[in-house]
């Protein structure tokens, strides 16, 4: 039992030397503060930071919540990225026990037969024997294998803020995919409502054509309407059906009607606006740039590792135990038995193999550092577009609902002047095409502008709560 402690001791005074270079975190290659001008908003301290407003305080439609909950508890993407978490748990566990030898325990027995010499006779002897052993340990003098399970440590944190960040994408996708579902809806009601007007002006026109007061060419233009009002609708309904999949893949399973939101207009007050706050250094906190930070300490740690390969190795195999002649006396008066074999390995010539290995996992590092600030970047970039959209977003539905006003009111003069006989039909069709488009835009500004407001605060690194 000595010898094993001997072998403990050794373990816990020469595992203390690391040759990983120093850390340290590369500078943000972005501006301190978010970019200001015409098209962005007036920027204020926020209080709360978006990170620590919990999802529920955005997302304040009940049915957009319980989407929400269906999908962190459902979605495929997220379980793959939670056992992938569990998976560089366990691959920590394993690397972290190379930190210190394995200690085996055995009973062996041997009985044989052998002749006497100068006669014919045999004698039986015995042999059993216990022992606490442990076999090949090498001492982690220039802390390769603590390096090791540093990368392995950084490796599984860089694994969790990965899943992190998927479950905060996975709000924010569920969310917008759910206003597109709406929009979809809002279309499709649009297109039949346009469908179901022009099949009117079609017969109205018809019947003038009967009585002399429309052309042939009139009713060819309102059959071109109605026609295109029909392929509208059929082209709607394929949008909200393939829409609907998108949310149902999302959810990890097929979502209730009783769940599936109105049109896109009733939706306005679903989402809660968050305040970006002054200071790009909240880009640091996402778990995006987080998983790509921890992925860099990993690469930093790979190469204290490969400086350790140069330097000397020393294996220790050791045993310690009793031995007897009976099984019966083993424990109570068996000889007392250890062994201890130390060994030493030196590498004089790889081939440069070690070389190569040191060159890659520097190459490495630099790579990753190129992608941990490329993640910053990209992480400054979003905040940037939304912010920018968020600036000018109010002011384009203004423009939009008075351009549908004022298409209504052209619409409806063009009818008025075509059934006084003062206007061709051709004015009427073209007022209500604009008219079509107009209300088609403003949906869709409804779904850009809450959209908006979900990708801000995802960005800014909202959801985690």
């Amino acid at each position: 039992m000595r010898v094993i402690m001997m072998v403990l001791g050794c373990t816990l005074l020469l595992s203390g030397c690391s040759l990983d270079p120093h850390y340290q975190q590369p500078s943000a290659p972005v501006p301190a503060a978010w970019p200001q001008g015409a098209s962005y908003p007036a920027t204020a301290q926020a209080h709360p930071s978006a990170e620590d407003i919990p999802w529920r305080e955005v997302m304040v439609d009940d049915k957009l919540r319980q989407v929400v909950e269906m999908a962190l508890s459902d979605n495929r993407d997220l379980r793959k990225a939670i056992a992938d978490v569990e998976a560089a748990r366990a691959q920590l566990g394993e690397q972290r026990a190379t930190l210190l030898p394995t200690i085996n325990a055995g009973i062996d027995g041997d009985r044989s037969r052998s002749l006497i010499s100068g006669s014919d006779g045999t004698t039986l002897s015995s042999s059993y024997g216990a022992s606490l052993s442990t076999s090949a340990f090498t001492l982690d003098l220039f802390g390769k294998n603590r390096s090791l399970t540093g990368a392995a440590r950084e490796a599984y944190l860089s694994s969790a803020a990965t899943a992190t960040s998927t479950r905060l994408t996975l709000i924010a996708d569920t969310a917008t995919a759910w206003v597109a579902l709406a929009t979809a809806r809002s279309n499709l009601a649009l297109a039949r409502q346009t469908m179901e007007s022009a099949g009117q002006s079609l017969a109205v026109t018809r019947s003038r054509l009967r009585n002399g007061v429309a052309s042939a060419v009139d009713v060819a233009q309102a059959e071109t309407v109605y026609q295109q009002a029909r392929a509208d609708v059929a082209s709607a309904l394929t949008t909200e059906a393939q829409d609907k999949n998108a949310l149902d893949l999302l959810a990890g399973r097929p979502v209730p009607e009783a769940l599936l939101p109105g049109d896109v207009a009733s939706l306005s007050q679903a989402v809660k606006p968050v305040v970006a706050g002054i200071s790009s250094a909240v880009l640091l906190r996402r778990p995006d740039v987080q998983a790509a930070e921890h992925t860099l300490k990993s690469a930093n740690a790979n190469i204290g590792a490969a400086r350790a390969a140069f330097f000397p190795s020393i294996t220790l195999t050791a045993s310690n135990g009793l031995s007897s002649e009976a099984l019966s006396s083993l424990f109570s008066g068996g000889a007392h038995v250890w062994s201890l074999a130390p060994s030493v390995s030196l590498p004089l010539f790889d081939g440069g193999a070690n070389l190569s290995a040191l060159r890659y996992a520097e190459a490495e590092k630099q790579g990753y550092v190129a992608s941990y600030e490329k993640t910053v970047q990209t992480a400054f970039r979003e905040v940037a577009d939304a912010l920018a959209r968020k600036g000018t977003i109010d002011e384009q539905q203004a423009a939009q609902r008075d351009y549908v006003t004022a298409a209504e009111r052209s619409y409806q003069l063009a009818s008025n002047r075509y059934q006084a006989g003062v206007d061709t039909y051709l004015n009427v069709l073209d007022a209500q095409r604009t008219l079509y488009s107009a209300r088609q835009s403003l949906f869709s500004l409804e779904q850009s502008r809450l959209d908006n407001l979900i990708t801000l605060y995802n960005v800014l690194g909202g959801g985690g709560k």
